[in-house]
């Protein structure tokens, strides 16, 4: 115990460390949200990384994916790196970087506002990033207090509220590049930790080829006497799995926490590297995740109080046998991978309301002088008033998702999958459209946002008819065609306005 409570004190020493550190960076908005645009490939990547891969994916998706699956669950890991990063890095990193900076777009919501002429996309965006964030935060706290309640016996409640109070103080003194240092060193311990709790684990089981032939002899759900079905290939349920690929890899390019990084990365050559540097990560995190998650049958599992398996504790007892040093590493590589997205999180959520709602018009400012300019002392305090607003947002984002957290209404994966579900099945086809169509129209983008939101929430009002991991993937390969047809037969913006917009990829 004391290793385990010395390390975790050093650890969480070191962040608060290093938002103090970066305060003087998080003075302006752009430094504040962007980190001023000059955040190298090594940080952007890990910062990619690190917010892509929480306690949701490693304690609930690796868990419930895992005794579903089996080995087979390692696919959505390789998806995850395949598609979640190389083909997201090369898809947007550019056109993203190039674009935002030339119409000085600092969040999602005020790309759409900007880039198809309509303030309205960009406060309906805004208030969907922000309802739909919360669910996703409140995943992240409930599975990173699980492990704690395993691996230090505090009350799942405490563990809650600590978590939730020290991820508040380095984001509010440090801001995004507080956030991106932070994840770079959280990025190196979760590397570390995941390569070396599937040692153990496997070690446990008397190696990998032990480990699989016991996972083979298990029968299969769905016929008690078919053998085999949870070491094989593509596990039990093939489509099903593909359901999952698609929602965790294909998501994180209509995420805003995870679009945002490429808004603050410093140059092209940049974007190279991190491409690499961000795939590498995801192959070892992820990959190494699912992989882990696939053994969980080999443990008994944990009946809930509704007399079903409690998918959540599936990785914490398979990690409780573990040696203590071991445990510390866990409970530290849990922590890194939920602190660096929830900082993530609720930095997005609260600089979209602040720069999309409350500051979106740019053109009533006080201070303005006849030629549309602002005072330089005026334009500096308006700057430092948005930088407070943010801050006090945070702490209100973070006590909504703590109220959710302490009385979580599911599991942790159905909690994730409603919120990517709706936010890339608003997000993601008119993001991704917009920034090589030059024909999208602002009423495809709408049609889109309905599409998304309204499926998702039709779907969890009606009691989930599909699961909502499905249900995501449909409202996300769904919104392409939706943008494009309506497109169609809907009124372009002007030439000359969109030529403007598509000048900076000359």
């Amino acid at each position: 115990m004391i290793i385990k409570v010395v390390l975790t004190i050093v650890f969480l020493v070191v962040m608060v460390g290093v938002g103090i550190y970066s305060r003087q960076q998080a003075r302006s908005v752009d430094g504040f949200v962007l980190g001023g645009r000059s955040v190298g490939p090594w940080l952007t990547a890990f910062a990619f990384g690190t917010s892509y891969f929480s306690a949701v994916v490693f304690v609930g998706y690796a868990g419930q994916f895992g005794w579903k699956y089996g080995l087979s669950s390692a696919w959505i890991g390789i998806g995850n790196a395949i598609i979640g990063s190389l083909l997201a890095w090369i898809l947007l990193g550019r056109r993203t970087k190039l674009m935002t900076q030339h119409i000085e777009s600092r969040t999602m919501p005020d790309f759409f506002g900007t880039r198809f002429a309509d303030q309205g996309l960009r406060v309906v965006a805004s208030v969907i990033a922000f309802v739909f964030l919360i669910p996703y935060t409140a995943g992240v706290y409930s599975g990173i207090s699980r492990l704690f309640e395993m691996g230090f016996d505090i009350p799942y409640e405490y563990c809650v509220v600590i978590m939730s109070i020290l991820t508040a103080v380095y984001v509010i003194i440090g801001g995004y590049k507080a956030t991106a240092m932070n994840d770079f060193i959280q990025g190196i311990i979760m590397l570390f930790g995941i390569v070396a709790v599937i040692m153990a684990v496997l070690n446990a089981q008397g190696g990998l080829m032990a480990a699989v032939d016991k996972l083979a002899a298990i029968p299969s759900d769905a016929d008690p006497a078919v053998n085999g079905g949870f070491a094989s290939w593509f596990g039990p349920d093939p489509w099903g799995l593909l359901g999952v690929v698609i929602l965790t890899s294909l998501g994180t390019m209509g995420l805003p926490q995870m679009v945002g990084k490429f808004y603050s990365i410093t140059d092209e050559s940049a974007i190279k590297r991190g491409t690499v540097i961000s795939t590498v990560f995801a192959f070892i995190v992820a990959g190494g995740c699912y992989f882990l998650g696939g053994f969980g049958r080999l443990y008994e599992p944990v009946i809930g109080a509704n007399g079903k398996i409690a998918f959540d504790s599936i990785v914490p007892a398979m990690l409780i046998t573990l040696p203590d040093i071991l445990i510390a590493l866990v409970v530290l590589l849990v922590l890194s991978a939920s602190m660096s997205t929830l900082a993530s999180l609720v930095l997005t959520s609260s600089s979209t309301m602040t720069l999309d709602l409350i500051y979106r018009d740019k053109k009533s400012l006080p201070g303005e002088v006849e030629d549309g300019t602002i005072d330089d002392t005026v334009a500096e305090r308006i700057e430092r008033r948005k930088v407070v607003v943010m801050r006090v947002l945070i702490m209100f984002f973070i006590a909504i998702s703590l109220l959710i957290a302490l009385n979580p209404p599911t599991f942790i994966a159905q909690l994730m999958g409603i919120s990517w579900g709706a936010l890339a099945g608003a997000f993601l086809a008119p993001f991704m459209l917009g920034l090589y169509w030059r024909g999208v129209t602002k009423f495809s983008v709408w049609a889109c946002f309905v599409w998304g939101v309204g499926l998702t929430v039709i779907n969890m009002l009606a009691g989930n008819p599909i699961n909502p991991i499905n249900c995501g993937a449909i409202a996300m390969v769904g919104g392409f065609p939706v943008v494009w047809l309506v497109s169609l037969f809907t009124k372009k913006l002007p030439k000359q306005t969109v030529d403007t917009i598509f000048e900076c990829y000359n």
